[in-house]
């Protein structure tokens, strides 16, 4: 039988994709107690303010000046898929959609002809550490799709189902699943005009965590001419017949079962899959469209629009401090957690 592993490499700061998907970074940041504002409670003289990143001390502010974060920016013409392990996220929109979600929730926003967000993180503890990890996941809208209305959803943590496999010597691998069909669990369906959401575009979106020593079978993928990526990037694990250390990316066969077993340390290992849309790919900043007159007209666009303006007071607003997770959509409606769960 064909080696079910194609190539492996090491990750670098924005961890390589292949089609249908654009970007992937994880977001590490150890950020201490916050201070009355939310952002750090401590010293920003060694920092380039609105654009820290460097990880002094093991944080970035990135474009926040006072809460780290991303104050508004544009996007066009693809989807973003941020998922929050620890920490908190506060969105707010030009369409009047905000948030606050996090500790193990996923946002989904279709960007579609244009949209404006801030994605800010609120240091809400005041005597402790506020650590924050996320992954941000770019993928693709098909040229059919790339002027549709903007569109964003939740998958809170509470919903996303849980797939724990057990191997001959009692260790355990979780999988919880963000995207894509695994051993019968299917997460909430993305948005309606997402790749994701055609059935033959077979994209999974899964988050592995392996005890040490656990072995678990990664099963084929449904289509053909699927892609797949396993981006091992704590602890580490052995591929089929390959070593994975942390910070590893493994392009696999989507048609081969394989074999993943966790290190001493045990693994974590995220996994990317798709069938590519297969379209030539124009990309400038935040506008992803198939060449440069979409990228122009996008510019254009933004200049004479603002994609329905900003409508909050602040470039980079955040919730209170004690604000639960909370979801607010473009049309007034809640999508909070209490809502979901309870229909």
């Amino acid at each position: 039988m064909d080696d079910p592993v194609l190539e492996t490499a090491p990750l670098g700061a924005q961890w390589a994709t292949i089609d249908p998907f654009l970007f992937c970074v994880h977001h590490v940041d150890m950020y201490p107690a916050g201070n009355d504002t939310m952002g750090p409670a401590a010293s920003l003289a060694a920092r380039e303010l609105g654009m820290d990143f460097e990880g002094v001390d093991g944080w970035r502010m990135y474009h926040g000046t006072t809460v780290p974060g991303f104050p508004q920016h544009p996007h066009r013409g693809f989807e973003t898929v941020t998922f929050v392990r620890r920490g908190f996220v506060d969105h707010s929109d030009s369409l009047g959609a905000t948030a606050r979600f996090g500790r193990g929730d996923v946002q989904w926003l279709t960007a579609g002809k244009g949209i404006v967000h801030c994605e800010m993180f609120p240091l809400v503890e005041r005597d402790e550490g506020n650590p924050l990890e996320l992954f941000q996941i770019w993928l693709n809208l098909p040229a059919a799709d790339k002027m549709v209305e903007p569109y964003f959803t939740m998958l809170w943590n509470e919903d996303l189902p849980r797939h724990v496999a057990t191997d001959d010597e009692g260790r355990t691998t979780t999988v919880t699943v963000i995207a894509g069909e695994l051993a019968g669990l299917r997460p909430p369906p993305p948005p309606p005009d997402s790749w994701a959401s055609r059935a033959e575009a077979d994209v999974a979106i899964w988050h592995l965590v392996l005890e040490p020593g656990a072995q678990w079978q990664l099963p084929p993928a449904a289509g053909p001419d699927t892609v797949r990526v396993l981006y091992v990037f704590e602890g580490d694990a052995r591929v089929g017949e390959h070593d994975a250390g942390a910070a590893t990316g493994v392009h696999l066969r989507a048609d081969r079962e394989v074999a993943i077993t966790a290190g001493r340390r045990g693994a974590e290992a995220l996994v990317l899959q798709g069938r590519p849309i297969g379209e030539p790919v124009a990309q400038y900043g935040p506008f992803v469209m198939n060449d440069r007159v979409g990228i122009d007209q996008a510019f254009v666009d933004y200049r004479a629009t603002g994609f329905g303006g900003w409508p909050w007071p602040h470039d980079d607003p955040v919730h209170p401090r004690d604000a639960d997770r909370f979801a607010i959509d473009a049309h007034g409606r809640s999508l909070s957690p209490a809502e979901t769960t309870s229909r």
